[in-house]
């Protein structure tokens, strides 16, 4: 058998390119960009090669005892990165039959866009592994439908969004599943803390989503950076701000009168859900219902958001039919509680385009200025993180609501065109319509269609 590949020939011939520091800006990005669409492509095509050398059993003429080692060694890759490449190799392969003719890959759409280098393994990785989790009915007649969906999104969403993407969708098709699920976590929760020789506390836990979320809600403000002092930032690294942070979260918890039980609020879990699910059974599978989603922005089934909001410390956020939280503003400068809930729905941390700040105390910001005569309300308010709350003064962008979602049009400075750019991190609708086409029929109680 003739191998793949020469293993012993290591030399690479340098293509000629032009010089980096010779481009302009415009030309710099627009480069990055092509080799990154190159670069997909070529993986598309590497894959083909492990698709056939797994065809082959290229690894069994040598000490491996799988195709995913014997990649491993090949490349000087993790493992984790090689039974990727292999998994979404067997996925997105070109097929023959025994008699030559050419057969469309498992997952034909995430193929595509692929050797279009429209996406990257990670996101090939991610439609993979949903599709694996879907049940054993919706892989009988919804696959298709589903993969479209994730491939098509792909395109244009990071390999962690789509993730979460994938996840609500196996949430929405296998309900019962995803109860069982957070059953399991709940089972699976752990915490220990031990005491080191030189007197540290050394804490080590495993949390269910929904006591994750609410340990979210309660240390993102007390772990935020400080206000900057003179032009001095906050100098203690996250882990240092984690740690006092539940310094601070446990000096609440032993002092009673400086957590407001009566006539104040506590830090606040919120779960975002429509109302209609909220208050049905969903005991019939298949029936119209869509799983919530937690301020962590995992998704959590009804069944368990309905048993959350029997707590009247829980923050509901009703939404309307274009998943945007129903207007609740009130005439006040300062947000309320309930508006700035609404808001990170809404924003996230900062609506700002690609923020990647890491969670803090955001600003609510008037789009109209309230001296202005702007309204503290949903459709004249966003979210920012401090720096963008700078940047959008100092650099004195624009911002307009399309469709109720916040559009950020830049100034001349940064873009001559001022080409408008969708903020905010809360889904598009369209996501939330096309998860209600994939919502199967109901069945019978024999499970029969």
């Amino acid at each position: 058998m003739t191998p793949l590949l020469n293993t012993q020939d290591t030399t690479v011939q340098a293509m000629p390119a032009q010089s980096a520091v010779s481009c302009t800006d415009a030309e710099l990005a627009a480069r990055i960009q092509e080799l990154e669409t190159e670069m997909r492509m070529l993986m598309w095509e590497q894959l083909q090669y492990i698709a056939e050398a797994d065809h082959r059993a290229i690894h069994a003429e040598t000490t491996a005892r799988s195709l995913q080692v014997w990649l491993q060694g090949l490349l000087n890759i993790d493992p984790r990165d090689a039974k990727t490449r292999v998994t979404v190799a067997r996925n997105i392969e070109d097929r023959q039959t025994f008699h030559g003719e050419l057969m469309p890959p498992d997952l034909p759409d995430t193929a595509a866009a692929l050797a279009e280098g429209a996406i990257g393994l990670e996101h090939s990785r991610v439609i993979v592994n949903g599709i694996r989790r879907l049940p054993d009915y919706a892989h009988c007649h919804q696959v298709t439908d589903v993969e479209t969906t994730l491939a098509g999104y792909a395109r244009t969403m990071s390999p962690r969004e789509l993730e979460k993407l994938a996840e609500r969708i196996r949430y929405l098709l296998d309900q019962d599943g995803a109860y069982r699920d957070e059953e399991a976590q709940h089972e699976a929760r752990e915490l220990h803390y031990a005491t080191t020789r030189d007197g540290m506390t050394v804490i080590k836990a495993k949390l269910d989503r929904e006591t994750g979320a609410k340990f979210a809600a309660l240390m993102q403000p007390l772990a935020a950076p400080r206000p900057e002092i003179d032009g001095e930032k906050d100098p203690r690294t996250a882990g240092q701000r984690n740690a006092d942070g539940f310094a601070a979260l446990l000096d609440l918890a032993l002092d009673h009168d400086g957590m407001p039980r009566t006539g104040g609020q506590r830090p606040q879990m919120t779960i975002a859900i429509d109302f209609d699910d909220l208050k049905r059974g969903l005991e019939v599978i298949g029936e119209d219902g869509m799983p919530g989603t937690l301020n962590t922005e995992r998704a959590i089934t009804a069944h368990n958001a309905r048993r959350i909001a029997c707590d009247a410390e829980i923050l509901p956020i009703v939404l309307d039919g274009h998943s945007l939280p129903l207007d609740v503003g009130r005439t006040k400068r300062t947000a309320p509680t309930h508006i700035r809930a609404a808001l990170l729905r809404r924003d996230g941390v900062c609506a700002f385009p690609g923020c990647d700040r890491p969670p803090g105390t955001p600003e609510a910001h008037h789009v109209e200025h309230w001296v202005d005569g702007g309204a503290t309300d949903l459709n004249n308010m966003i979210m920012l993180c401090a720096h963008h709350h700078r940047t959008l003064h100092n650099q004195r962008w624009d911002i307009t609501m399309h469709d109720g979602r916040p559009e950020f049009i830049p100034p001349p400075t940064v873009d001559p065109r001022r080409t408008p750019r969708p903020g905010g991190t809360a889904l598009p609708t369209q996501h939330r319509e096309h998860l209600r086409e994939l919502i199967p029929p109901p069945r019978d109680p024999a499970g029969e269609s």
